[in-house]
């Protein structure tokens, strides 16, 4: 017949008995009913507490086992953690009870805290609890016992445990998924850039590793990493190698320019260019050049055309040379002179190359987009035209002229304009300026024609635009070229710095955004120090745009110094 216990009193009266079994005996049969009886042990807790800090006790860690519990029920965490401590191997991270799964989860919280502290001060003399790791690492080995590699990749991350990150990849099943959601949570969670930068350092080695390498997923890593070298040495080992290979530096390419930043593109180019067999050298317009007057702006007009199809530039076929002496067929015929006379192998290397640079320049990608926009147009212009009669006023003027700018965004189909030309002339003030700015949202990617589509928006010589127009005209023109300057960015800077005619707050203010839009993420200082001396003039409307713009430059650099202006 089995006796049912009502009360500890009688096992803990054995706690006072000078036989070492019979306290070996109570030990044991308190670690059991701990859990019912704890409020009746906590009153002789101190004798439990003695047993385990007397140094010949042999079984000091039941003590402590028993101690813990009591300590957790009471709600004493951190008492109950130190304790448990003490328990070593009595204490089970495979125990799927709450008191468990309660105390592994306060040791991960302490241990992290210790972590993050240390990593975050190298210099540091602070030293983790061994007893506090080891628990840490049982319930690691836990994790892979079970199989749960995600679950480990997330502890090991909080924990700065760079060693379980690496194994939890390694010994998955699936690799490539582990990986993909490695990156993920990588770049979604972690907020310490220090880190960041070491995982991500940890997840390129882990793709080079891998049996066939994930190219693609390094060279994501790279941008976030701001390496365009290594990046520039994948693709060059690339596009040497087999149809495959060049394919996947191809794909690489396209993936960069949808990720990476103009400075970090513009130091691929560069570095591709003079591994090229024939290296292709781009002409840099020196300070006096960029600096040049607004008188200037009919004739870089005229050219433009010119100057965006030719070949000659490093943009679109990467020619051998760019010499303003000479006349752009010419160039061309004599590089084509010179990769005919390269040996089959080099020439197919060189228009790679070539090739690779048309596509990190974001030309084919802009292209297409822009002919998938106006193949797949399907906006309903009869829509516009009801709300335009529904209402007339002021503000809805406004808001139609930049509902047709969303609706059409990228077609460039600016029919609606053409059929309303005197309902849009009653636009006003900023109302005109916003007008001239939404042809840039219909027109954003026509690049070769920019300059042409909005000529009679743009600033001239001879005073007959209104300085809203001409703002709005210069706002287009970034937004148009938005996130590919390209020659438009040094046209901008003439503008901003144009002392041909006095210039009005509202031509500066669209000048500042639009370089800020087309100069994006270039870091370029010269632009950046013009914007600046714009911010310090005494004029509200212009200082606006040159903070955006600012920012817009310097996008993703991090510059301490743009943060401390």
């Amino acid at each position: 017949m089995q006796i049912s216990i009502t009360s500890a009193g009688g096992i803990l009266s054995l706690l006072d008995e000078q036989n070492e079994n019979s306290k070996i005996y109570a030990l044991n049969k308190l670690n059991t009913l701990v859990d019912v009886f704890w409020a009746e042990i906590a009153d002789s807790v101190a004798k439990v507490e003695s047993l385990y800090e007397e140094e010949t006790f042999k079984h000091r860690e039941l003590a402590a086992l028993v101690s813990s519990k009591v300590y957790y029920h009471l709600g004493s965490f951190d008492n109950a953690l130190s304790y448990a401590l003490g328990a070593g191997s009595l204490f089970n991270v495979n125990d799927k009870t709450e008191y468990v799964e309660t105390i592994i989860s306060h040791c991960i919280d302490k241990y992290t805290k210790f972590q993050v502290e240390k990593f975050q001060n190298e210099q540091s003399s602070m030293h983790v609890d061994q007893r506090l790791e080891n628990i840490v690492n049982r319930m690691f080995q836990r994790c892979f016992d079970d199989k749960k590699y995600k679950q480990a990749i997330g502890i090991a991350l909080e924990t700065r445990r760079i060693d379980i990150f690496e194994k939890a990849i390694k010994e998955s099943s699936n690799t490539n998924d582990i990986l993909s959601y490695a990156f993920k949570i990588t770049m979604q969670l972690l907020q310490n850039r220090k880190f960041r930068t070491v995982v991500l350092q940890t997840l390129v080695k882990l793709y080079l590793n891998l049996h066939v390498p994930d190219f693609i997923n390094v060279c994501q890593c790279l941008i976030f990493l701001d390496d365009p070298d290594a990046v520039a040495d994948i693709l060059q080992k690339l596009v040497r190698g087999t149809t495959d290979q060049m394919l996947m530096a191809y794909q690489i390419g396209f993936d960069l320019y949808e990720s990476a930043t103009q400075q970090f593109l513009n130091k691929i180019q560069d570095s591709l260019r003079v591994q090229a067999p024939i290296p292709i050298i781009v002409e840099k317009k020196d300070e006096q050049q960029i600096s040049s007057t607004s008188n200037q702006t009919e004739a870089m007009e005229t050219n433009q055309d010119e100057r965006v199809t030719s070949p000659t530039t490093a943009k679109d076929a990467g020619t051998s040379m760019i010499q303003p002496t000479k006349d752009p067929k010419t160039l061309q015929q004599e590089h084509k002179e010179k990769v005919d006379s390269l040996p089959q192998e080099q020439k197919q290397l060189q228009e790679r190359i070539e090739k690779m640079l048309i596509i990190l320049s974001g030309d084919i990608t802009i292209g297409l987009h822009m002919q998938f926009l106006i193949k797949n147009n399907h906006a309903d212009l009869l829509i516009l035209k009801q709300v335009k009669d529904a209402v007339r006023n002021s503000i809805c003027h406004t808001a139609t002229v930049i509902a047709n700018g969303y609706m059409l965004c990228g077609t460039t189909s600016d029919q609606f304009f053409r059929d309303n030309l005197e309902w849009l002339a009653r636009a006003t003030n900023w109302a005109k300026f916003t007008a001239a700015a939404s042809l840039g949202v219909i027109h954003k990617g026509h690049i070769k024609e920019a300059l042409n589509l909005m000529s009679a928006y743009l600033p001239k010589d001879s005073m007959g635009n209104s300085p809203f127009a001409e703002g709005g005209g210069l706002y287009a023109l970034g937004l148009i070229h938005a996130n590919h300057g390209g020659d438009i960015m040094d046209y901008l800077l003439n503008q901003l710095r144009s002392t041909q005619a006095p210039q009005t707050d509202t031509v500066r203010h669209g000048a500042c955004l639009g370089l800020g839009l087309a100069a994006m993420g270039t870091a370029r200082s010269d632009i950046y120090e013009l914007l600046k001396t714009n911010l310090f003039l005494e004029d509200a409307v212009t200082g606006e745009a040159a903070g955006i713009a600012m920012g817009l430059v310097m996008l993703g650099t991090g510059s301490a110094q743009a943060i401390d202006d």
